[in-house]
């Protein structure tokens, strides 16, 4: 059973779960589904395709399924799809997907999105992302797992972010962060890997060190393109599972530009 209060709205078709909340003057779509336990708390809209996983906790005046902020966008029908486990804060924004992108925008489980942050639309966001205050995502960005964007930053479109990565406050991010990887300024370059944050999950020291020299021969070095450096690093590491995360990422698809220390590459 779900309890709704009297104020709220919820529209012929949305199916609820068990024990879903739906607090004042809320309103539910025709095309929501909510999981079990998901809790809006007030003032809260869903609407459009959209799929919120169970135990998620939606907070007052987030705009959630609303029609992507793309001009192209005719009506057609496409879908959010948020997992489970998510606090979604206050005024937090996220759009469905465009046909021109695939007509999804997915959002992993036991995420965090802090007040003001905006998923746009055919975003990929994997599990344990923190979004903090104002944190933006313009269309088609892919945030692997874990990744923490700092207040009031911002990622372009088409961008991606690896795992583990870590985005600095107010730091505009227009080309692809490694896993791993610490991007700081206005314009994000690359100052080091997110030490704390391998430490904090706990992998091993060997790891972390082997990390660290193939992050030196990637970028201190002079010699060939960043790609040509990560076959290198690659062929020479072949055991290490962080180093390895790092080469897959940016040897998987060519012609791709990545922040870096320096310009170039």
């Amino acid at each position: 059973m779900a309890e709704i209060h009297p104020t709220a709205i919820v529209e012929d078709g949305a199916r609820l779960g068990d024990g879903v909340e739906i607090g004042p003057y809320c309103i539910v779509g025709p095309h929501v589904e909510l999981g079990d336990g998901v809790r809006l708390e007030a003032h809260v809209v869903v609407a459009g395709h959209t799929k919120v996983g169970a135990g998620t906790q939606i907070f007052p005046f987030a705009s959630i399924g609303h029609k992507p902020q793309d001009l192209k966008y005719a009506g057609e029908e496409t879908y959010l799809e948020i997992g489970s486990n998510n606090q979604i804060r206050e005024h937090v924004t996220m759009n469905p997907g465009t046909a021109g992108g695939g007509g999804l925008t997915k959002v992993g489980d036991n995420c965090l999105f802090m007040m003001g942050s905006h998923v746009g639309h055919d975003c990929m966001v994997g599990n344990h992302a923190i979004l903090a205050n104002n944190a933006t995502l313009a269309g088609h960005v892919e945030l692997a797992d874990f990744v923490i964007l700092g207040g009031l930053s911002a990622v372009r479109q088409w961008s991606r972010i690896g795992t583990g990565a870590i985005v600095g406050g107010m730091t505009g991010v227009e080309f692809d962060v490694i896993p791993f990887g610490s991007v700081i300024g206005d314009r994000a370059r690359l100052a080091g890997l997110n030490l704390i944050g391998l430490k904090r999950k706990n992998f091993p020291r060997e790891q972390i060190h082997a990390l660290r020299a193939a992050y030196k021969a990637l970028f201190e070095s002079e010699e060939g393109t960043l790609r040509e450096r990560a076959q290198d690093v690659a062929q020479a590491n072949p055991d290490e599972p962080l180093v390895k995360i790092v080469t897959d990422f940016i040897l998987e698809k060519e012609d791709r530009r990545f922040c870096t220390p320096r310009s170039g590459d």
